[in-house]
């Protein structure tokens, strides 16, 4: 390690100690002062340590969570990055805080990387793979398109070609492009899926023109969005063999899923279908890294949920379901799992627009909300610094505004919460207003501080 770069640890170390000691933590300044004296720093950090990259627009932090439980069932020492700081500074912060573990074993990092920062990631370390969960629109002020995102990704990956890429292979823009490394695809592939099957996606779908000749792509198997068994009919462009799959998925529920990868049947103890392509991703990498199948399974059985990811709390007599919304898939997925919900519920939806959010608030109109099953749905709260916008949004989707409680204050959403008329609450929150929301929560003591 240079004199430059141990001057940088040492500071970065330094104020975690204090941030942490004295103040409400830091999720990446640490790794801001860091990389100002050496920009190169993490390269000296990371230098014990293989490394993986899970990156994609929906599911990075789940399935990094899940990852690294099924890796800790055979290595010793397993850092990541939890509190979903994914960007160059907070990756490094994630180093710099992490107390290395004394093992004659490998040691690994498992880092939830935004989709832009693969490529400043890979100039400074060399990943032993890449995960790709999926691609949608999200955040288009920040990243345009879908394919100038993963051109970002591609650049990324070109620059470790040694490494192995694991892509969900029901998303055709994965397998679009030729790459040096070499790829291992995982996907559905359930008993229902019917070959003979050609049907489209559904009309306003992201990503369901063909990369290779631009007309639309036909399905035999859909599981949500653009993931699928895909083909093209005009040029034969097709999904590609699977390496790893789910063969059937069962019951699903708010709070469970149940299915089988490569005919070993799991029930997990989170809701949501996109939430079994997370599993499965991370099932694949785990396989590829030799973990043996019934330690992954076990793991990925005894999941915990992760902050705003369908996080229950209670509050005041209330069960909490906090759910972190950020562009309209991931809004029609939770609108599926909401609409599972037996019981009545209220509902509150709170819109941010800060640059970690997005600033374009457009994306709630390509979202689903008229879907919403709304006869359970007992009161509606909405919140946030856009609560305007939300508003309107649910009142073309059907909503009766006088029936509404609308504020700007997230004091006054909680105190509406307090006496909401149903016992279980379905909160629907952009990333800065979740973060408030949960601070707040907090501060009362009904959570621990922190995002870990």
């Amino acid at each position: 390690m240079t004199i430059k770069a141990k001057i940088a640890t040492v500071v970065g170390k330094g104020s975690f100690w204090y941030l942490h000691k004295f103040r409400n933590g830091g999720t990446s300044y640490p790794g801001v002062l860091a990389t100002k004296i050496d920009e190169n720093v993490l390269a000296d950090l990371a230098r014990d340590y293989e490394l993986i990259i899970v990156t994609g627009t929906n599911g990075k932090t789940m399935t990094t969570s899940l990852l690294v439980e099924a890796l800790r069932t055979e290595y010793d020492d397993v850092l990541t990055n939890p509190s979903g700081s994914n960007m160059v500074q907070g990756i490094t912060t994630a180093f710099l805080s992490h107390k290395k573990v004394k093992t004659t074993k490998r040691r690994i990092a498992v880092l939830e990387v935004d989709e832009a920062n693969v490529p400043l990631i890979t100039a400074i370390v060399q990943p032993k793979a890449f995960v790709l969960t999926n691609l949608f629109r999200d955040q288009m002020d920040r990243y345009g398109e879908i394919y100038t995102t993963y051109d970002k990704i591609v650049s990324g990956i070109k620059l470790a070609p040694d490494a192995l890429v694991v892509a969900n292979g029901d998303a055709s823009i994965f397998s679009s492009r030729e790459l040096p490394n070499r790829i291992c695809y995982y996907g559905v592939s359930t008993k229902d899926a019917d070959q003979a099957a050609d049907f489209k996606a559904p009309t306003n779908t992201d990503g369901v023109l063909c990369p290779v000749c631009n007309h639309i792509l036909h399905y035999h198997a859909l599981s949500y969005a653009n993931l699928g068994d895909y083909f093209c009919v005009n040029c034969g462009f097709k999904r590609p063999a699977l390496t790893h799959q789910v063969t059937n998925i069962g019951k699903l529920t708010p709070n469970t899923i149940n299915f089988a990868i490569e005919h070993q049947e799991i029930t997990m103890p989170i809701g949501g279908k996109y939430n079994i392509h997370n599993a499965l991703a991370a099932y694949s990498v785990a396989r590829e890294f030799d973990v043996p199948a019934a330690k992954i399974m076990q793991a990925l059985s005894n999941s915990q949920r992760l902050f705003g990811r369908q996080e229950l709390i209670t509050y005041n007599g209330h069960n909490i379901n906090l759910i972190l919304v950020k562009n309209p898939v991931g809004l029609n997925e939770i609108v599926d799992l909401i609409n599972e919900e037996e019981d009545d519920f209220s509902l509150v939806a709170l819109l941010n627009a800060q640059h970690a959010d997005g600033i374009d608030t457009s994306w709630i109109w390509d979202g689903n909300f008229e879907l919403l099953e709304r006869t359970k749905i007992k009161q509606v709260i909405v919140g946030g610094e856009r609560f305007h916008d939300m508003a309107l949004r649910l009142e073309v989707a059907g909503f009766d505004p006088a029936q509404m409680q609308v504020t700007d204050s997230l004091n006054s959403v909680l105190e509406t919460v307090k006496k909401a008329p149903t016992k279980k609450v379905y909160i629907l929150s952009t990333y800065t207003a979740m973060l408030a929301l949960r601070k707040k929560l907090a501060d009362e003591k009904v959570i621990a501080a922190g995002m870990e």
